[in-house]
C-alpha cells in the first residue's frame, strides 16, 4: 500500500473577501473528489482571502498509480484560471 500526499499553496488573485474566496475553492474541491479517487481538504490559510493551501491524499495499491492520480489532481487544479498553483510538496508513506 502506498499513499502520497500533494500539499499545495495557492493564490485566488480576484478573491476580494472570503466568501468570494471559499466560492472558488468549494467549486475546485468539489470537482476534485467527483472527478478523482483522492481526499481533498483546505489545510491552512482559512482566513487569509487570497491564499489558501489545499492537501490531497491518495492510497493506491502501487506508486505508479498513487503518482498518477496525484499528478492528474493537480493538473486539473492548473486548469482553473482563478487559481494559481505556487508551492508543491508531495510526500510519500
Amino acid at each position: 500500500m502506498i499513499i502520497g500526499v500533494a500539499v499545495c499553496e495557492c493564490i485566488i488573485y480576484d478573491a476580494h473577501s472570503l466568501k468570494e474566496k471559499r466560492a472558488v475553492l468549494q467549486r475546485i474541491l468539489t470537482r476534485l473528489k467527483q472527478k478523482f479517487n483522492i481526499s481533498v481538504s483546505e489545510v491552512d490559510f482559512q482566513d487569509v482571502w487570497q491564499r489558501t493551501k489545499i492537501a490531497i491524499s491518495v492510497v493506491t495499491s502501487a506508486r505508479v498509480s498513487t503518482e498518477h492520480e496525484l499528478q492528474n489532481a493537480l493538473k486539473f487544479i492548473d486548469s482553473f484560471p482563478e487559481i494559481e498553483r505556487t508551492i508543491t510538496d508531495i510526500e510519500w508513506f
